[in-house]
């Protein structure tokens, strides 16, 4: 198993309830000595301020295609990643992703990336099993993306079944086996 010290992380956080796990992720990413860099698309910050991610990340938040004067820093972040993991990602983040709508510095980041992509789906049981999405999942694994296998358990919404993010530890044994 690879060790992720001295990797440089990029994590992306999408509009889930899940987001609150990337809080828990960035520590754990933190204590197997990586490089943590954060971009959270808009609806993220409804569900975890953006103070919380650029305290535990120790690094600033991007969340903004025009962040300050810096209008490239998606191009910076995309060559200066060793890995990108999405996660969460929601249906819509992996849906835009696929189809290279880039109307976020999330997507922008991901398609000038020359890292490995890792995306953690996070969605009730009806939105992962719908065939767009499942066609989304498709389009990202053929464009060389790896995804980070899905949950199955109780659900936000109540449901019981698959569409759960991954667990946080699970998600660091998936990358230190990946890298």
């Amino acid at each position: 198993m690879q060790s992720l010290e001295n990797k440089k992380i990029l994590l992306g956080i999408t509009g889930s309830i899940a987001a609150y796990k990337s809080c828990f992720l960035i520590r754990e990413l933190i204590k197997a000595k990586a490089e943590v860099r954060c971009v959270a698309t808009k609806s993220a910050l409804e569900f975890i301020g953006g103070i919380t991610f650029s305290t535990l990340s120790k690094n600033e938040l991007i969340s903004d295609l025009h962040h300050g004067n810096n209008w490239n820093n998606h191009v910076e972040l995309g060559l200066w990643a060793d890995a990108m993991v999405v996660a969460p990602a929601s249906a819509n983040s992996i849906a835009k992703a696929a189809n290279g709508i880039c109307d976020s510095a999330l997507i922008a980041i991901y398609l000038s990336a020359k890292c490995p992509v890792f995306w953690a789906p996070s969605m009730d049981l009806d939105m992962w099993h719908h065939s767009a999405t499942q066609q989304n999942i498709e389009k990202l694994i053929s464009y060389g993306n790896s995804i980070i296998p899905v949950g199955d358990g109780e659900l936000a919404s109540g449901l019981i079944g698959k569409g759960r993010m991954a667990e946080v530890q699970d998600i660091i044994d998936y990358l230190q086996r990946s890298l």
